[in-house]
């Protein structure tokens, strides 16, 4: 597997950065009066899982990369919350967003454990 040269190369971000798009098509819909609540924090949850993947990027070590990670983690994990709500409020059918979360967690769980273990 040859060296990514960008973020943008991360096959995580990617997955990610289609994670926020989805998540932005998806609130577009919902009620108005969330515009300032659920939209906007939904929103903002999914935009700091890629957008920290792409912080620690270009950071020199191991620790720091592996701290912009783990705020990817606890957004995703934010978002996970974020979807089972959704879905139960009526808002949206949450098989896709899902399904999506699922496999960004699975790849930021490796990427993460890949960037601990070259330490080692």
């Amino acid at each position: 597997m040859k060296k990514a040269k960008s973020f943008q190369d991360l096959i995580v971000w990617q997955k990610a950065h289609a994670f926020v798009l989805s998540v932005y098509k998806a609130t577009s819909k919902f009620p108005k009066e969330e515009i300032y609540g659920l939209t906007s924090q939904f929103r903002r949850a999914a935009v700091s899982i890629a957008a920290n993947i792409a912080e620690g990027f270009r950071k020199y070590s191991s620790k720091e990369k592996a701290h912009y990670l783990n705020i990817s983690h606890s957004s995703l994990e934010e978002c996970r919350y974020y979807i089972i709500l959704s879905g139960d409020l009526g808002y949206l059918e949450k098989d896709k967003l899902y399904n999506q979360i699922e496999e960004v967690s699975k790849l930021l769980y490796s990427y993460t454990q890949s960037i601990i273990n070259s330490n080692n």
